[in-house]
C-alpha cells in the first residue's frame, strides 16, 4: 500500500511563518504518519466489531483510527454497548492485529532519512502513539528507526488517548519540559492535532495517513506535507528550520 489520500486537492501551503522560536525538539505520531497502517487498524476494527454483532462501515471506523480503543470504540457503537463489551472486544481486537494484520505493515519512504536529518540539526526526537507499549518496538524496526529514538510514550502510558493531550504531555516529560513553543508535533489524523494543540504544542500534519488537508488545517495544523519523503525534501522550508527571531 501507498500514501493514501482521501480526496481533495494537492497541499496548497506548507507552512506559515509565524513562530519565531527555534525547534529543539520533535514528537511524532506512528500510525499513518511513519508507517502504512491506517487501512489495516480499520480493517481489523470492523472485523473485531463484527464479531461481536456491529455492522460498521469502513469509512466510518477508518475516520476513527489515531484514537485508543478507550475513544473509539465508545465513539463506534455509544457509551453504553461500550461499557458491556470494551474488554473482551478490545482484546479480541488486540490478538486480531497480531496475527493477522501487523505482519503486513510497511515503513512510509524516507522515515530514517528524515529522523537523520532532525537529528543532524541537534534536536530531540520523541515518539507519541495511540499504539500498545509491546507493539512500539516492532513499528521502530519497519520504520527503521530502533537505533535512532530513545524516547517513546504509548498508550500504556496515559489514562486516556488522543486527541486527549495525555500522550503529547508525556511526550513533553520524556524531553525534559522544554518550552513548549519550541517543540512540533507531526501526525496524520485531526486527533494527532487536537491533542497537540490541547498541549500547546504546534503541529504539522501529514497527508500519508488519508486525511483530508482540510481537516488538518481545521483542527490547527501549522503546515501540510503530503509524507515523510516531502517534508524531508522541502525540510529546510519547514517549520523545523525556523530560526529564532531574536538570535537572527
Amino acid at each position: 500500500m501507498g500514501c493514501r489520500r482521501r480526496g481533495g486537492p494537492e497541499p496548497r501551503s506548507r507552512g506559515r511563518k509565524q513562530h519565531n522560536v527555534e525547534v529543539t525538539a520533535a514528537i511524532f505520531d506512528i500510525d499513518g504518519t511513519l508507517v502504512d497502517s491506517v487501512d489495516l487498524h480499520a480493517k481489523a476494527w470492523m472485523e473485531a466489531l463484527a464479531h461481536f454483532g456491529y455492522k460498521i462501515p469502513f469509512e466510518q471506523v477508518r475516520h476513527e483510527i489515531g484514537k485508543g480503543s478507550d475513544k473509539l470504540i465508545p465513539d463506534l457503537i455509544g457509551e453504553e454497548e461500550a461499557k458491556r463489551v470494551f474488554e473482551d472486544l478490545d482484546e479480541f481486537r488486540g490478538k486480531l492485529w497480531k496475527s493477522q494484520y501487523f505482519e503486513h505493515v510497511k515503513a512510509f519512504p524516507k522515515v530514517r532519512e528524515l529522523f537523520e536529518r532532525i537529528e543532524s540539526d541537534g534536536k530531540q526526537i520523541v515518539l507519541a502513539s495511540s499504539a500498545k507499549g509491546d507493539e512500539l518496538k516492532k513499528y521502530k524496526q519497519i520504520a527503521g528507526i530502533d537505533d535512532l529514538i530513545e524516547e517513546e510514550t504509548s498508550s500504556d502510558d496515559v489514562d486516556k488517548s488522543k486527541p486527549s493531550p495525555d500522550v503529547v504531555h508525556a511526550a513533553l516529560a520524556k524531553l525534559g519540559n522544554p518550552d513548549r513553543a519550541a517543540v512540533v508535533m507531526v501526525g496524520d489524523t485531526p486527533w494527532d492535532v487536537m491533542a497537540a494543540v490541547k498541549a500547546q504544542v504546534k503541529t504539522i500534519g501529514v497527508l500519508c495517513g488519508g486525511f483530508a488537508e482540510e481537516e488538518l488545517r481545521a483542527a490547527g495544523a501549522i503546515a501540510i506535507y503530503r509524507d515523510p519523503a516531502d517534508l524531508l525534501e522541502n525540510y529546510d522550508a519547514s517549520p523545523f528550520a525556523e530560526k529564532d527571531a531574536k538570535a537572527a
